[in-house]
């Protein structure tokens, strides 16, 4: 019987027939976080800090004891020692050693056998936005995956393009968001048609509990779908930026990263990560989630570069914390970006690693934040430290030079915590100025000197380069800084700006 099944089996290979994939592997985060360190060697790793200031392992905030390993990798030094003095040797040499340590040891490696995507348009409809008359188009993309049925990754992204871009191709910013994707401002039916709408609902929940039929005949006026206000009230519409960048004639496309990879450790097995490993988990030097959510961002501009409304030689990325470290990523790995406005990104992102402040390598090492990294880098958490890690976020920052990179933070007073450690991301800012000079583009124009490196007040914009920081009197979030943003950006490709 063993024989005649296993010759089965070869029969059905040789006919290219189906054969039963193996399901999911299921695993909860600690468990598929103790699988990683077990295929690590590792027995357990340091813990990370706390971010509320009483407790008894709290993060440091003293900017005193906050620089332990004071000195940084070099970013314009080779592997071999020799000084990197020209963009041939930045691209042809120092480049490609940087991408390849942050590949192996801190984000993981996209796999070569990551299928392709389609993509279909779900609907679409002329709107209003502030008055301004927009085309919205909900997309779904689809992955291929023929290869392995049981994991199924669609994530859709909702393209907003501004009247006039069939004439004159837009800038488009993908903004990496929270929540549903969903029509900015959905049209209304007209008053007759809510009124067949609700004559059909009333009949139907009538069908289905006859005694509604007295109900509604108590209260005639009563309606299910009642018509939106007009003009709409205030705080009604799409949110503030997406009213912004339409003002100033950008299109928007906005994708939620968790429909490309869930943001937990526990959907490891699932999702991009999962479909290309058939549900297994990962291996060390595989891709994490900020990895796998900047593969989505690259996507989205697949489809943006066959759209001829698109200037496809000038699309931004943006994202805000978690999605500010992949937003980041994001300009480091697909130089077809050519903006990206990086918000309050933190450690993982814009702040350095070395710093021993607010957030911490044991803090990403956990088994909270560890899906968003590669299984190596849990090695920085125990046995080895941060000052081990071949590179650091400045280095992270300049693979996206000269292109152009606004680095955004707010204040710890309005909630932008002192646990992203805006000061450490300055100081990673300003040592990757170098790069930014020596392929001929402007920097934030304060020299390159890291270890002195002071945050400049609040509200203080440097601007005039292509590498540009703000710090705003707001919270956790880059809204405050998106005007600045657009008119940075226009300035530096090009165009006249909408904004005030």
């Amino acid at each position: 019987m063993r024989a005649t099944l296993t010759s089965l089996i070869l029969l059905g290979a040789l006919l290219g027939l189906p054969c039963a994939a193996k399901a999911p592997v299921n695993l909860t985060a600690e468990q598929d976080h103790r699988n990683m360190l077990d295929q690590l060697g590792i027995a357990a790793i340091r813990p990370g800090p706390s971010g509320d200031e009483k407790a008894p392992n709290a993060a440091n905030t003293d900017e005193a004891k906050a620089n332990p390993y004071p000195d940084w990798p070099q970013i314009l030094v080779a592997g071999d020692g020799s000084k990197v003095s020209t963009s041939e040797q930045w691209w042809q040499k120092r480049r490609p050693e940087i991408v390849e340590a942050f590949e192996r040891e801190v984000v993981g490696r996209v796999p070569a056998n990551v299928p392709g995507v389609t993509w279909t348009v779900e609907a679409s409809e002329t709107e209003f936005i502030n008055w301004k008359r927009v085309t919205a188009t909900k997309l779904m993309a689809h992955v291929d995956n023929s290869a392995y049925p049981e994991i199924a990754v669609d994530f859709p992204v909702m393209l907003i393009l501004p009247e006039g871009a069939a004439q004159k191709p837009v800038p488009v910013l993908v903004m990496f968001t929270w929540g549903a994707i969903k029509f900015p401002a959905p049209v209304q039916p007209q008053p007759d048609e809510i009124g067949r709408i609700n004559a059909a609902m009333k009949a139907e929940l009538i069908a289905r509990d006859p005694s509604l039929a007295a109900v509604f005949a108590r209260y005639p006026g009563y309606d299910l779908v009642t018509p939106a206000p007009f003009p709409p009230p205030p705080g009604s519409g799409p949110e503030e930026r997406i009213q912004q960048l339409v003002a100033d004639g950008w299109g928007v496309a906005l994708v939620n990263p968790t429909h490309i990879q869930a943001d937990n450790g526990a959907g490891l097995t699932r999702g991009i990560i999962g479909l290309t490993n058939q549900g297994q988990p990962r291996k060390p030097e595989d891709w994490g989630a900020l990895r796998a959510w900047a593969w989505g961002a690259s996507r989205v501009m697949d489809y943006l570069e066959t759209r001829p409304e698109v200037d496809s030689k000038h699309v931004g990325i943006e994202g805000v914390s978690r999605y500010g470290k992949a937003a980041l990523v994001t300009m480091a790995f697909d130089q077809r970006f050519d903006l990206g406005l990086i918000g309050s990104a933190g450690e993982g992102g814009v702040s350095p690693y070395r710093r021993n402040y607010g957030e911490m390598v044991e803090s990403l090492a956990g088994s909270g934040q560890y899906h968003w990294m590669a299984g190596n880098f849990l090695k920085y958490a125990g046995p080895k430290t941060a000052k081990d890690l071949p590179v650091d976020s400045h280095m992270l920052i300049a693979l996206a030079a000269p292109r152009k990179v606004f680095i955004s933070y707010g204040v710890p007073e309005m909630g932008d915590a002192l646990w992203l450690d805006q000061q450490g991301s300055y100081m990673a800012t300003v040592a990757a100025g170098s790069v930014w000079k020596l392929l001929g583009a402007k920097d934030l124009g304060v020299g390159n000197d890291y270890q002195t490196a002071k945050m400049p007040p609040v509200l203080t914009p440097l601007l005039e380069g292509e590498l540009a920081w703000r710090q705003h009197d707001g919270g956790h979030t880059d809204a405050p800084n998106m005007v600045h943003f657009l008119k940075w950006a226009d300035g530096k490709i090009g165009r006249q700006s909408g904004v005030p």
